[in-house]
């Protein structure tokens, strides 16, 4: 799945995306450093992994989306 950086915290490595259609989701430093990034801009696109989507929309992977 894709979306946008919106807002990201260097210090606890922990941040929110936009999805798509403009919804702010979370992410904890543990999603953070599964994807193995060192920072992260507000707007940059990215490619992140959600775990149970119909119940607890939980992000476990952010990384840099590329084509």
């Amino acid at each position: 799945m894709q979306a946008t950086a919106y807002t990201y915290d260097p210090e606890s490595r922990s941040g929110q995306v936009l999805l798509d259609d403009g919804t702010p989701v979370p992410f904890d430093a543990a999603a953070f450093d599964a994807g193995g990034l060192r920072l992260l801009r507000p707007g940059q696109r990215v490619r992140i992994e959600v775990e149970d989507p119909e119940e607890d929309f939980r992000i476990t992977l952010v990384t840099l989306q590329t084509l």
